[in-house]
């Protein structure tokens, strides 16, 4: 595989972050989003994410984008300011490459830097063993599974939440 470059999305990786998502939604169970939202509608939910602090990044090898994740925000009260929901999607042809991974790692140390406490992860469907593992290798820990909560591709689906702690995390109150 050629060198994996993952760095900070721009505005002009909206069409192949666009694309990467369109293919999640109708073919998986990763979103439960039923219709995969256009490109205008991707730029605009990567422009909040940006503007509002929280980071979002892509994987880029060749020139091509091969994933992307991001970190928002948990819950819109003011407590939850320090805790972030993260996403990560990955090209159905590049799967299995570790660029989920490459991306889930950068996402973290981004955050931490960003001086978030705690990230969640929110799995579509607890079918998503390879998310779940993902999630697992890099410091995760399951904190619970939201039975048939989603319906889609008719069958109802689970959502598991892990989650793990950034930087100081819990043991000091933050900056």
């Amino acid at each position: 595989m050629p060198e994996l470059l993952i760095r900070p999305a721009a505005a002009a990786d909206a069409a192949a972050i666009a694309g990467i998502y369109a293919h999640a939604v109708r073919c998986g169970t990763a979103s439960f989003e039923l219709e995969p939202p256009d490109e205008a509608e991707m730029a605009r939910r990567w422009r909040a994410i940006v503007e509002a602090g929280y980071p979002y990044l892509v994987a880029q090898a060749d020139g091509a984008v091969l994933g992307y994740a991001y970190a928002g925000p948990y819950r819109a009260r003011p407590a939850y300011r320090w805790s972030v929901e993260n996403s990560v999607y990955v090209a159905a042809e590049a799967l299995r490459r570790g660029i989920g991974r490459a991306l889930l790692d950068a996402l973290i140390a981004e955050a931490e830097r960003r001086g978030f406490r705690q990230m969640i992860a929110v799995i579509g469907d607890s079918a998503q063993t390879p998310s779940i593992a993902l999630h697992r290798a890099a410091g995760f820990r399951l904190i619970g599974t939201l039975e048939a909560v989603g319906f889609k591709h008719g069958r109802w689906l689970d959502t598991v939440l892990m989650q793990r702690p950034l930087g100081p995390g819990a043991t000091a109150d933050p900056a």
